[in-house]
């Protein structure tokens, strides 16, 4: 929403909002001229014609109720960033887990070739120190939300799908519904179009398959597809993956050709397999390879991805917004392999009732990577509780001795419980989309409080 609201400032236009609290990006929009502020009334619709909503907002929300009384336009969010989108040339990039960190590493490579796109992305670029940008070029990168389907609405010029994974069964019911609607977004795509799409994920690869016959019965009608991944069948191929620490390199082979290597400032297998996307993607709007690689090796990250949240009494903390069992097991993949000798302390907050419910036990699998592991309660977002469904379900599928994990349901408690679990040399993680990002800062907060420096009054250089 706010990435909405940041290029319709750009554009001239007056914008007004809400948020359910002050949260910093309210500020960051205020600095660029935005009337925004934490709570709902009604009477912030005074002098609003257009009112966009997110997916978050319930249907009784006091501002929501009074746009439609006064006979306002509202539109969804996706309605919203579609309108934005209108007269240039779409790129959505869509997928169940990595689209977030797709569409910023093509951005960055977009930019490093002097395009300008305009983009709005799900999470905040730290290179840039923003979520969103009106450019000068004509290309216009946005994270398409597949969450509600609302990603129907776009009609892009190239499309990226990462993976196509069972999620947001509280709006789908089945995993069959979830591969139906990206098959629905591969035929938004405008005549003439790409589709870009993972060999190595089997619902992608099945999409993929599926729009290449429907391209060769109607090459009119739908769009080209392009494969990329570790898999021989793929048309843009990862070889030599070497994890680095905190880095990770390889090398990209398109069409046969060996396009050099990469290294990226960012680890773990998943983000090189959204750079080989980010890459196929911008090589086939026309960015010379050599240009490509050398944006994905300048990309420093997105906030809340894998974020270095910073180090106290030897122990390094980390922060990620992953919140489905596949997110949550490649968080915990790159934890391993960040923490190279110590041990992993894994903090996890669930996101969404419904989630929960349906996915308790492949979390808890995801979870069972760690060497220790603290579960909180559920984040309830646009929810209502659910009778019986809490972290604890997540706790005890967790498949690791009782004593190396803890289900702690106080907010308060959680950063406690993993400081007094990490040691010198450990590194704590904390994980989910919920408001589990404060916890980090929470928990270095207690490394720093017995750390000797601070036992001793000492400080540091």
């Amino acid at each position: 929403m706010s990435g909405i609201a940041r290029v319709l400032l750009a554009r001239g236009l007056p914008v007004s909002g809400s948020d359910a609290k002050d949260v910093p990006v309210l500020a960051a929009l205020r600095a660029v001229g935005g009337r925004v502020a934490a709570g709902f009334d009604a009477a912030r619709l005074d002098g609003a014609g257009t009112v966009v909503a997110s997916s978050a907002i319930r249907a009784d929300n006091v501002e929501l109720v009074a746009a439609r009384e006064r006979g306002l336009r509202v539109l969804h969010r996706s309605q919203g960033l579609q309108a934005l989108m209108a007269d240039r040339r779409a790129v959505a990039v869509a997928g169940t887990n990595g689209k977030t960190t797709t569409t910023s590493m093509l951005v960055v490579a977009l930019q490093r070739a002097g395009l300008d796109p305009s983009f709005a992305v799900g999470g905040e670029l730290r290179g840039a120190g923003t979520n969103a940008h009106e450019g000068t070029g004509d290309l216009f990168v946005a994270e398409a939300d597949e969450s509600d389907a609302s990603f129907l609405v776009y009609e892009p010029e190239l499309s990226v799908v990462t993976n196509v994974q069972p999620d947001h069964l509280d709006h789908y019911r089945e995993a069959a519904a979830v591969e139906r609607a990206f098959g629905a977004f591969a035929g938004r795509v405008r005549p003439g179009g790409v589709l870009v799409a993972c060999a190595d994920d089997p619902g992608a690869a099945r999409l993929a398959a599926a729009v290449a016959r429907a391209h060769e019965r109607e090459p009119g009608a739908w769009p080209r597809v392009v494969t990329y991944g570790q898999s021989s069948a793929a048309d843009v191929r990862l070889e030599d993956l070497e994890p680095e620490g905190g880095r990770t390199s390889f090398a990209l082979v398109d069409a046969g050709r060996r396009e050099g290597e990469v290294h990226l400032q960012v680890p773990g297998l998943h983000n090189a397999l959204d750079a080989a996307a980010a890459y196929t993607a911008a090589t086939r709007l026309g960015v010379a390879p050599a240009t490509a690689v050398a944006g994905l090796e300048a990309f420093t990250g997105t906030r809340r991805r894998f974020e270095d949240r910073g180090g106290a009494d030897g122990v390094r903390v980390y922060d990620d917004y992953a919140h489905n069992p596949a997110k949550v097991a490649a968080a915990v993949a790159t934890g391993r392999q960040v923490a190279g000798e110590g041990r992993l302390v894994a903090v996890f907050q669930p996101h969404l009732y419904s989630r929960t419910m349906d996915f308790a036990a492949e979390f808890g699998a995801a979870l069972g990577a760690a060497d220790e592991v603290v579960v909180m309660d559920v984040y309830a977002a646009r929810e209502d509780p659910v009778p019986g469904v809490t972290g604890g379900l997540v706790a005890r599928a967790v498949p690791l001795p009782p004593e190396r994990v803890a289900y702690v349901p106080s907010w308060g408690d959680a950063a406690r419980e993993a400081a007094g679990r990490a040691r010198p040399g450990d590194l704590v993680l904390t994980i989910g989309a919920g408001d589990v990002t404060m916890v980090a800062g929470e928990v270095l907060g207690e490394l720093e409080r017995r750390s000797p420096a601070a036992t001793t009054g000492g400080g540091a250089a």
